[in-house]
């Protein structure tokens, strides 16, 4: 596809820092493939910007890319598929444990889906307590273990489980506490979902079809919490919550960084917003939906004033 079709995209994008931060953006779609050649281009842009927000660049490129910028930039640069979606899928995380009274040092979490939201999800959730070696990772070809292929990228390897000759997500999934899809649509089936622990959540967050509907999950599991990226259902997983007021307070303090301390912050800061009284505005928005927090309202709402506080 040609780059300059993301044009749509990337103006909804500034339009989205504009309204809910009110931080002016230029939307730059820059034509070219060679990663190299995109950080320089990137780099060249400090003078004029005081942060740059990285948008739909796959993986691996999209690791090196930041990572590359981060270091040669003083200003905060930010992958929001990676980090964005990562900050609210951990609040809804912690939130859902909440609701079901589990610890995030005793579950067991299985992914689908090993790119740049995946990993980032991953990195944070292990930063607050869960343990490395309760996490299975599934990609396009099956379970991520141990020498299953040379030359594995570094991201998934540090996720990379001893081979005990279990290949697939359907092996994997038993007694699961937690289903974290950023893969594709219909990846979860019902015969799945009945073999995850007591009161399993289930994040599907491919778009616009998840990983399983939330009516057919809740018909096998009514014990089940469920997000998605859909608004069309309950507990979304929107990072509009999240980087227009990350990109807000780290242009407010001049930070030079968005570091991992802030992302967690972030992460508890959300979580916590969900557990707060809803503010007119978003109860007019919503007002024929139950916002008080429990099973089916984990995350806060897009347009509830307190985010950019």
């Amino acid at each position: 596809m040609a780059r300059w079709r993301a044009k749509p995209v990337m103006e909804g994008k500034g339009v989205l820092f504009k309204k809910f931060a009110g931080i002016d953006v230029f939307d730059i779609e820059v034509d070219e493939l060679d990663p190299d050649k995109f950080i320089e281009v990137v780099a060249a842009l400090e003078p004029t910007f005081g942060g740059i927000n990285l948008e739909d660049i796959k993986a691996p490129e999209c690791f090196y890319i930041e990572q590359k910028l981060r270091e040669r930039m003083n200003i905060p640069v930010f992958h929001d598929d990676q980090h964005g979606t990562a900050i609210i899928s951990t609040a809804a995380i912690l939130n859902g444990l909440r609701v079901v009274e589990k610890n995030i040092s005793d579950v067991r979490m299985v992914v689908s889906g090993a790119g740049a939201a995946a990993i980032a999800c991953m990195n944070l959730l292990v930063a607050l307590g869960l343990q490395k070696h309760n996490i299975v990772v599934c990609d396009s070809k099956g379970v991520i273990y141990q020498g299953r292929e040379p030359n594995m990228a570094e991201t998934k390897a540090a996720y990379a489980v001893v081979d005990d000759g279990k290949r697939t997500l359907d092996d994997v999934i038993e007694g699961a506490d937690i289903f974290l899809g950023c893969s594709g649509p219909k990846v979860l089936t019902q015969e799945m979902v009945k073999k995850m622990a007591r009161a399993p959540m289930i994040l599907a967050l491919a778009n616009p079809e998840p990983e399983i509907l939330p009516p057919l999950a809740k018909e096998v599991r009514p014990d089940a919490i469920i997000c998605t990226g859909r608004s069309d259902y309950p507990n979304q997983v929107n990072n509009v919550l999240c980087f227009p007021f990350i990109f807000r307070g780290a242009l407010d303090v001049g930070a030079t960084a968005i570091n991992e301390e802030m992302k967690l912050a972030a992460v508890r800061a959300i979580a916590e917003l969900a557990h707060a009284e809803q503010s007119e505005v978003v109860a007019s928005a919503y007002g024929d939906q139950d916002l008080s927090f429990g099973p089916e309202y984990i995350i806060p709402k897009p347009f509830e004033s307190a985010l950019d506080r």
